[in-house]
């Protein structure tokens, strides 16, 4: 399949590609308008009841247009075939959609990827090599690459790291004070994740604010089921929250955020625990999870208005540890042009966000009730007409930074 000269968007639409362990989500879209052709999920592959699902945006108001399609898909391979099809058979065909470029999300860059990069041999054995750094991630990534070059030979196909947008952050952030043959020899350090949603989110802070991203600073919330904070100054991260891997930092649905590191020996001395079953519990079954029985931050807000104590107890953590990070890092910056929140949580939890500011007046954060418990998907100020420091929330579009990156790169 070719290239064809791009149609909108200055002249070209990414295939944006997202792939995991056992699932393949897509995306089709013209990077600078954001408008998105079409855009679906491939589940449990590898698997029985294995389903795509190919949706459509609707030519006026109204639902996507969505087809579906039963597998099994038995690797990436057939269920990138079936994403092809599902193009040709309900649109747009991507031999004919304007493509310029594949975009592929990749988790770990180290250091070696401060950039998205064009994708080749040598950058395919980079980013296994780096699976040691991301074991659940850049495996499957890589499998995504490899088999979307395969069945899309004559396109470029650029690699987006969820790091790099970190890779800005100076030693004094970044180094753990840790022996030194563990910082050169296994490359510990700080990492830090979520750098396509800041990337997006930062630059559109910076417009909603009248500014230019470089002379912007921000502290930015990443809330979801995972969670971040960053410390963006002149439009450049300079700290956040997550680590070497992405269990550090905030409270999040199920993973802890920070604790003492002492914690791994400590239960393997009284309770037998072995350093495995301390890091599936730190990340599978803590957080939000470990405190109130459930993941969701909708139905912990739910229980605490109810009286729940479990659920008071795990929204105050959540909360109070988001403050703890907005002052650091207000600290850190020194100047602060705003505070944002992006994803699930962030972009629709008025509790959290009132709840995560409360105290902070002396810092000159101050969310307005009305209009923070207002609602809206669009990018907007939460805070009152004049404040020192204005509280926005901007919804992300990761697929949409992936895209733009893609295209100029592919571009060079």
């Amino acid at each position: 399949m070719s290239a064809h000269p791009g149609t909108g968007d200055g002249g070209g639409r990414v295939l944006v590609v997202n792939t995991g362990s056992s699932s393949l989500k897509y995306r089709l879209v013209e990077p600078g308008s954001g408008t998105v052709l079409a855009r679906g999920l491939v589940e449990r592959i590898g698997e029985t009841g294995g389903r795509l699902e190919h949706r459509r945006p609707p030519a006026h108001d109204g639902p996507d247009d969505v087809h579906e399609v039963d597998g099994p898909f038995p690797d990436h391979a057939a269920a990138l075939a079936a994403v092809r099809d599902a193009f040709a058979d309900h649109g747009p065909d991507l031999a004919d959609a304007g493509l310029a470029a594949v975009g592929h999300r990749v988790v770990h860059g180290g250091d070696r990827f401060r950039d998205p990069v064009l994708v080749d041999d040598d950058v395919l054995k980079a980013i296994d090599d780096l699976a040691v750094l991301a074991p659940l991630h850049n495996p499957a990534n890589a499998t995504g690459i490899r088999v979307a070059r395969d069945l899309l030979p004559d396109l470029p196909h650029v690699a987006v790291f969820d790091t790099a947008f970190h890779a800005t952050i100076p030693p004094r952030a970044a180094t753990y004070a840790v022996p030194a043959e563990w910082r050169t020899e296994h490359d510990v350090r700080k990492y830090g994740f979520h750098g396509t949603s800041y990337a997006y989110v930062s630059r559109e802070a910076a417009r909603l604010l009248g500014r230019a991203p470089e002379e912007t600073n921000l502290v930015v919330l990443h809330l979801g089921n995972g969670a971040s904070a960053c410390a963006v100054e002149n439009g450049r991260s300079i700290d956040t929250s997550m680590g070497l891997t992405p269990l550090a930092g905030l409270v999040m649905g199920t993973r802890s955020g920070d604790v003492d590191p002492a914690l791994v020996a400590h239960l393997h001395r009284v309770a037998g625990l072995s350093t495995q079953d301390v890091d599936d519990a730190l990340n599978k079954r803590s957080g939000l999870l470990g405190l109130a029985g459930v993941s969701d931050v909708r139905e912990v807000t739910e229980r605490a208005a109810a009286g729940d104590p479990d659920a008071v107890l795990a929204l105050d953590v959540y909360c109070y540890r988001i403050r703890t990070y907005v002052g650091a890092y207000t600290a850190a910056l020194g100047r602060v042009d705003a505070v944002v929140f992006t994803a699930g949580v962030g972009e629709n939890s008025a509790v959290v966000r009132e709840r995560s500011l409360a105290g902070l007046e002396r810092l000159g954060v101050v969310v307005d009730e009305a209009r923070n418990r207002a609602g809206g998907r669009w990018a907007r100020a939460v805070s009152p007409d004049g404040a020192e420091v204005p509280v926005l929330v901007v919804p992300t579009d990761e697929e949409r930074e992936i895209a733009r990156q893609a295209l100029v790169v592919a571009r060079g």
